[in-house]
């Protein structure tokens, strides 16, 4: 399976925003945006660059959400086209699919401190999606469903710090927490108003349109 393995702080300095990546070094002064800026990585990441075209702007938003979700080509124009069959606006119903994934939910939920590490927690089967393994990282729960972490993997330091620090980083409106310690339930459907503000939609469905 083609993964991507350089460094992610590259993807943040070439989108020139913080991706939320790398986990709690985002939110530390050692982020490689707070040291060096949004300059572009390489040697001429500083040089001074044109605005870009209609084409381009397209085509970067695309790759920011691609990366925001730390998916690859492929799977990301599947998303598109099953959005596109859906009733409603299709650069939401985009949205809504990818923030359904098991893994993004995962993080959503504060059981990671990144998306990279909630899909890692997903493929070694440490979560349960209504008292289930389940081990597909874009698995796509729906309302009801009860996400909770294996019995054993509640002792795990790396999900024990991140949720500890969950509350800090705020939870959406469609993700509630459940009756027990370490497991939460989807409660609605998200909207795009819990969907990251910063992403223009219309312009990936410009661009997949053409």
């Amino acid at each position: 399976m083609a993964r991507y393995r350089d460094a992610v702080c590259r993807l943040c300095r070439r989108e020139g925003a913080k991706l939320f990546l790398k986990g709690d070094r985002c939110f530390k002064p050692s982020c490689a945006i707070e040291k060096r800026g949004t300059n572009p990585p390489g040697q001429h990441g500083g040089a001074r660059r044109k605005m870009p075209s209609g084409y381009g702007q397209q085509l970067r938003e695309k790759q920011k959400v691609k990366r925001i979700y730390f998916i690859l080509e492929k799977q990301f124009r599947n998303y598109f086209e099953k959005a596109l069959r859906q009733k409603g606006v299709t650069g939401e119903n985009l949205l809504f699919l990818l923030e359904r994934r098991l893994d993004n939910v995962v993080y959503r939920s504060g059981f990671s401190t990144s998306r990279r590490q909630a899909r890692q927690l997903v493929n070694h089967g440490h979560i349960l999606v209504n008292d289930r393994k389940v081990d597909i990282p874009s698995f796509q729960v729906k309302v009801g469903d009860v996400i909770s972490v294996k019995g054993n993997s509640a002792k795990n330091v790396h999900i024990e710090g991140a949720w500890q620090t969950a509350v800090g980083r705020g939870r959406p409106n469609w993700i509630s927490a459940a009756d027990k310690d370490l497991s939460v339930s989807i409660s609605a459907l998200p909207k795009r108003e819990d969907v990251d503000a910063g992403i223009n939609e219309q312009l990936i469905v410009e661009l997949y349109s053409k």
